[in-house]
């Protein structure tokens, strides 16, 4: 039986993302068309309420997970990129750097979205072709790549400026990326 119809293609949501503990940077993405940008911002609060330091990382896991399910769920998100962390030297980035693909894998897990990851360098050379850049510069050149909504708060303009460098640094090498954002 022949076909009457063509398919319907339905462009996928994918968010990017510049993961920490403090300000999580995120873009969600429709092929190259920004639809929304923000920050996930917490801090600690075990001194004031004088908790457990390991109680109060809970707690802001659990304001970063409830924050990402939120953007997830309202857009549609079916697949993530992200920096992933590197090279810690002490065990507060020990700790980053678990929570941040503990979090982001729990998402591929229990979603079945699935996550691509990229090194910071990954973008540096994909922006610059070199390994070195200064925040303005990475900066300067997304806002040459994207039509970006900046807020002119620094932390918020390079997370997302971040987020956007990662995903132009798979849009430079993901087959997979580029097949779904067509």
């Amino acid at each position: 039986m022949k076909r009457t119809t063509t398919p319907t293609r339905v462009k996928s949501r994918i968010m990017t993302c510049d993961p920490s503990f403090t300000a999580w940077g995120w873009v969600v993405l429709e092929g190259h068309m920004i639809v929304k940008t923000g920050v996930i911002v917490t801090k600690p609060d075990n001194k004031k309420k004088k908790i457990r330091a390991s109680e109060d990382n809970a707690r802001r896991v659990r304001e970063i997970l409830q924050q990402l399910t939120k953007i997830i769920d309202e857009f549609g998100v079916t697949y993530i990129v992200s920096e992933i962390p590197h090279g810690s030297k002490n065990y507060k980035g020990a700790v980053m750097i678990g929570v941040v693909t503990g979090i982001l894998e729990g998402f591929n897990v229990l979603r079945n979205i699935p996550v691509e990851w990229y090194l910071e360098n990954d973008a540096k050379r994909a922006l610059f072709g070199r390994l070195s850049a200064s925040k303005k510069q990475v900066i300067d050149a997304i806002d040459d790549l994207y039509e970006v909504p900046w807020k002119g708060t620094k932390y918020w303009d390079e997370a997302v400026a971040d987020a956007l460098a990662i995903y132009y640094a798979a849009e430079c090498n993901s087959p997979t990326l580029n097949f779904i954002s067509r």
